[in-house]
C-alpha cells in the first residue's frame, strides 16, 4: 500500500483505528516490555543489581535444569497431564455439539446449555474445594468409588489417583464452554445441503457423516493446532491447590515447579530458565501441528 492509500484509509477509518489503539497499548505494556524479563535466564539474577546489572552466566541455569533431578520427573508429568487431557477432554466438546445440534425442542435445548456452560464459571479455588471435600477419606464420591470396588481413603493423597482426578474434573468444567464454538460452526452450515441429502434418502446419521463432520473438520483442526501449542502448559492453579508432597511423582509439573523456585526459593534466574524452555516446547509443538496440518490438509494457522 502507498503512502497516499495509507493517508486516504487513515481519513476514512481513523475512528477505528483509535478505538484499537488502548488494546495496541495494552499488549505492549503487559506482552511486549515485560519480555525483557527473559534475560533472567542467563543471569544469575539478584533484585539489587536488576536485569541489567546481574551477573551474565549463559546457559548455566538451563544446564543445572536438565541434569537435575525433577528433570524427567517434570517432563514426564507435564506431558501426561496434557496428553490424557488432550485424548480425552478435546472430543467431549465436539461430541456434545454434535449431539445437541440434533435437539429440536429449543427450550430443553437452551436449558442444558446452560447448564453445562455453569461449572466453567466456578471460580478454581472452589473447584478445588469441592474436589478436596468430596474426595477426601470421608467424602460422598470417596464412599461411591469404594462401594464400587474402587479404593477408598483419601484419593488426592494417592499418586495414581491424581491425573484421573485431573482430567475428569477438567472434563466437568470445560466441556459445555468449550461446545460454543463448534455450535457456532454448526449454525454455519447452509441447511439446502440436508433438505438435498435427505431428498436423495440420507438419514440423519449419513447426514453426519457426509455434511456435519466435513464442515466442522476445519474448526477442530484449528482448535487441535491451538491446544497444541499449549500442550505443556498444565492448569497451574489447579495442580497448585490439589496436590501435596505425597503426590509430588505424578502431580508435580513445570509450571508447579517454576513457581516454588521462583517465589518461594526466589530462585528468579533458574525458575525463569525453566518457563522459559516450557514456552520453547509449546512454540514447537505449536509449529508442528501447524506444519503437519498445512501438509496434509488445507487448514493452518501460518
Amino acid at each position: 500500500m502507498r503512502i497516499p492509500e495509507i493517508r486516504k484509509d487513515w481519513k476514512a477509518n481513523w475512528v477505528l483505528y483509535a478505538m484499537i489503539l488502548p488494546v495496541l497499548v495494552f499488549v505492549f505494556l503487559f506482552n511486549y516490555i515485560p519480555m525483557a524479563g527473559i534475560l533472567m535466564s542467563f543471569e544469575r539474577f539478584s533484585p539489587k543489581l536488576g536485569v541489567f546489572g546481574s551477573q551474565w552466566i549463559w546457559f548455566q541455569n538451563f544446564k543445572d535444569f536438565f541434569t537435575s533431578y525433577y528433570f524427567g520427573r517434570l517432563l514426564r508429568n507435564t506431558f501426561l497431564l496434557s496428553f490424557y487431557d488432550l485424548v480425552f477432554a478435546f472430543p467431549i466438546p465436539i461430541a456434545f455439539a454434535l449431539l445437541l445440534n440434533e435437539v429440536r425442542n429449543k427450550p430443553f435445548k437452551k436449558a442444558v446449555q446452560t447448564i453445562s456452560y455453569m461449572p466453567f464459571f466456578i471460580s478454581m479455588v472452589v473447584v478445588a474445594g469441592l474436589l478436596i471435600d468430596f474426595l477426601s477419606s470421608t467424602g460422598g464420591l470417596t464412599a461411591i468409588i469404594g462401594k464400587l470396588g474402587g479404593p477408598t481413603g483419601n484419593l488426592l493423597g494417592m499418586p495414581g489417583a491424581f491425573r484421573p482426578i485431573y482430567v475428569l474434573s477438567n472434563i466437568w468444567q470445560g466441556f459445555g464452554f468449550g461446545s460454543i464454538i463448534y455450535m457456532a460452526a454448526l449454525t454455519g452450515i447452509d441447511e439446502q445441503l440436508y433438505e438435498a441429502a435427505e431428498i436423495d434418502g440420507a438419514g440423519r446419521w449419513k447426514q453426519t457423516l457426509h455434511i456435519t463432520l466435513p464442515s466442522l473438520a476445519n474448526t477442530v483442526v484449528i482448535m487441535l493446532i491451538l491446544r497444541m501449542g499449549s500442550l505443556m502448559s498444565v492448569s497451574f492453579e489447579k495442580v497448585l491447590l490439589l496436590y501435596s508432597q505425597s503426590t509430588y511423582s505424578t502431580a508435580d509439573v513445570i509450571s508447579t515447579f517454576v513457581y516454588r523456585k521462583g517465589l518461594l526459593e526466589a530462585n528468579y534466574g533458574y525458575s525463569t530458565a525453566v518457563g522459559l524452555f516450557n514456552s520453547l516446547l509449546n512454540l514447537g509443538f505449536l509449529v508442528g501441528a501447524n506444519a503437519l496440518s498445512r501438509k496434509f490438509s488445507s487448514t493452518s494457522l501460518f
